[in-house]
């Protein structure tokens, strides 16, 4: 169970990156039925401690016996150029790790796991502008620069920026399950998923910037379960087929069937997450028709089945309130 999270601070640590496990885990939000978490701010000494651009600096109050008894423990950023990690605090990564606990990198974070050796014989990532070099500075790990997060055994890394929350929320639904990430998204204002689950490609990101064809997908979005191609999505868009194509790719930055299939990908994840219908009938409503094929993309998509995915996030059934 995830109770206690404790964050470690280094020296020149990014201020962004702190405030996203802040946000995520230091924030009470009984009131509005979310989690709430013992959190604790540590560095390897009590005292000052600089931050990334020099703006202001911080006081912490605890050293790392604060990671002695957390369930997380959480490495944000500490620079472009990530310095040599000091030894206890190396030593206290490993002894939680060693005990259960979970290691959680946001951004440039990932090298302090490195030189932790968490990182050898690990699927990993980091910031796309530090992948090469965390590749080369330890051969061991398995460095995806493609992906927003990867968990491997407890030890979860992210890329940069937002895709720390996106990598702390999939953690809170791993552990606390999908009503307790959609409680702390909700007041976030972020969704409680990008693109679902574990394979979280920053390559295809989500249609949320389109201008000429906003009303079309939303429309789209709501008629999931028909059969829609490029000549009828055209034609109700009052646009020629080559004209559609072009806007579409212009807009969403993909094809309307890469489109079309994570939507209803989205919509049966919501599906199995939020009601206890069956597989057949996720299919049909998400528009894939068949189980067969909600499980190749579910498959080929997020690495998972229908079903596996379903006991992993699965939160309190709530009926009929997914459209």
């Amino acid at each position: 169970m995830l109770q206690t999270v404790s964050v470690v601070l280094l020296p020149n640590v990014a201020p962004f990156e702190l405030g996203v496990a802040c946000e995520v885990f230091g924030i009470d939000r009984s009131d509005t039925g979310g989690p709430v978490f013992d959190f604790r701010v540590c560095a390897q000494e009590p005292g000052p401690v600089s931050t990334k651009g020099g703006a202001f600096g911080l006081s912490v109050e605890h050293d790392l016996s604060a990671t002695l008894d957390a369930d997380l423990v959480v490495v944000p950023a500490y620079g472009a150029d990530p310095a040599r990690v000091p030894d206890p605090v190396l030593d206290a990564l490993c002894a939680a790790h060693a005990r259960g606990a979970w290691i959680l990198s946001i951004c440039s974070g990932a090298f302090a796991l490195g030189e932790a050796g968490l990182l050898d014989d690990r699927a990993c990532t980091t910031h796309w502008m530090h992948a090469a070099e965390l590749a080369s500075r330890f051969p061991a790990a398995r460095v995806d620069p493609s992906v927003l997060y990867v968990d491997d055994d407890r030890v979860l890394t992210s890329a940069g920026t937002a895709a720390g929350i996106d990598a702390s929320l999939y953690l809170v639904r791993r552990e606390l399950g999908a009503a307790a990430a959609a409680t702390i998204a909700r007041r976030m204002v972020v969704p409680p998923h990008r693109d679902g689950g574990q394979a979280q490609y920053v390559d295809t990101p989500l249609p949320c910037d389109a201008d000429t064809l906003a009303p079309l997908l939303a429309w789209v979005v709501e008629h999931l379960d028909e059969e829609h191609s490029v000549p009828t999505l055209a034609a109700r868009a009052l646009m020629s087929e080559r004209t559609f194509a072009r806007r579409f790719r212009a807009e969403t930055g993909t094809t309307p069937a890469a489109w079309l299939t994570r939507q209803r990908l989205a919509r049966a994840q919501e599906l199995l997450e939020r009601t206890d219908v069956g597989i057949d009938e996720v299919a049909q409503r998400a528009g894939f028709g068949t189980s067969a094929v909600l499980r190749h993309h579910f498959a080929r998509s997020l690495g998972t089945s229908p079903q596996s995915y379903r006991r992993t996030f699965a939160g309190p059934v709530r009926g009929e309130d997914v459209a």
